[in-house]
């Protein structure tokens, strides 16, 4: 699937836009909105590149339903949390 594919098939990256739009200068608006499109758990280099995944819809993230997504980067509940309150997600 090329990333148009995948834009206009998720949606919900369409919010991640959004929230880049909205950060300005904080570090996940570094990573473009398309980049964030093509990535799994096995492609993100951040646990808050991870939480934005999950936030806008990559339920895989957290296939264990712990709350933490993506457990190769993102190691705690309370780490996700905090990112999660920092992206207002």
């Amino acid at each position: 699937m090329s990333i148009r594919q995948a834009f206009l098939f998720r949606p919900a990256f369409f919010l991640v836009l959004l929230l880049l739009a909205q950060a300005g200068s904080s570090a996940h608006a570094q990573t473009s909105a398309i980049e964030l499109a093509a990535r799994s758990c096995k492609q993100v280099s951040s646990c808050e590149e991870a939480v934005i995944l999950w936030c806008n819809g990559y339920r895989r993230a957290d296939g264990d339903n712990d709350g933490i997504p993506c457990e190769n980067v993102c190691s705690s509940v309370e780490q996700v949390n905090e990112i999660r309150r920092v992206i207002g997600c």
